[in-house]
């Protein structure tokens, strides 16, 4: 009988949002995002019911999506806005604000550390999104 291949994560190894594990444990990812919008989205959201689809076009093949509007206002506006990334905000939260402006794109814990402005803490960023407890569902793509 063969054992089971344990999966070990590196420092290269992708990390994404696995938006599954927030629904498997009962958590509610909209409360969470909500809390990553900009100040003007925060009361602009206010107004839009938990239920609002956007029509998406994909720029790269021009499809037409059915988006979540709470994720479309992250994605297209408070995402871009430059000091998102650079706000004291803590570890978690950062990585967690890049996968939320990059579409959920995989990314290694040195990719996600020159992204949020801290060159060298790639190894943190690693034990912390690789170790054992999960973090706002990220974890390593098993490639």
């Amino acid at each position: 009988m063969t054992e089971p291949k344990i999966f070990r994560p590196t420092i290269q190894t992708r990390f994404h949002i696995d938006y599954s594990l927030w629904e498997r444990d009962g958590n509610d990812l909209r409360v969470d995002l909500k809390s990553h919008l900009c100040p003007e989205h925060q009361a602009k959201f206010a107004e839009m019911g938990d239920d609002t689809r956007i029509d998406w076009v994909d720029p790269d093949t021009a499809e037409v999506h059915q988006m979540d509007g709470l994720q479309y206002i992250l994605t297209t506006h408070c995402s871009q806005q430059p000091e998102y990334l650079l706000q004291q905000t803590t570890l978690v939260d950062a990585v967690f604000r890049v996968f939320l402006a990059n579409g959920n794109t995989p990314l290694t814990p040195v990719e996600l550390a020159e992204k949020i402005g801290r060159p060298n803490q790639g190894n943190t960023i690693f034990k912390t999104i690789g170790g054992a407890r999960v973090y706002k569902g990220m974890r390593p793509i098993v490639e």
